[in-house]
């Protein structure tokens, strides 16, 4: 488990950090959390809750230094044809 993954929040459409089985997933819009993880207290518990801690900092400093909108408009999500048949 890397301690500091390369993780910048709201930068890419490609970041995802897992963290036990739980998925940070980056996005341009949003960050996606899913999943499960298990703190356990023992040295890989604080471990992974370290990494939590440090990816969660992260997102909350890069939404502080937004100028944020009330809420986000719900995606445009378009439907294309199957290339496959």
């Amino acid at each position: 488990m890397n301690s500091k993954p390369n993780f910048a929040p709201y930068e890419n459409e490609a970041n995802v950090v897992e963290v036990g089985r739980l998925m940070v997933e980056n996005r341009v819009d949003r960050i996606t959390v899913s999943g499960d993880v298990d703190l356990t207290a023992d040295k890989d518990g604080l471990a992974k809750a370290r990494q939590l801690h440090d990816l969660l900092g992260r997102v909350v400093a890069a939404l502080e230094a937004k100028s944020l909108p009330d809420k986000l408009p719900p995606p445009d999500v378009k439907t294309v044809a199957n290339p496959f048949g």
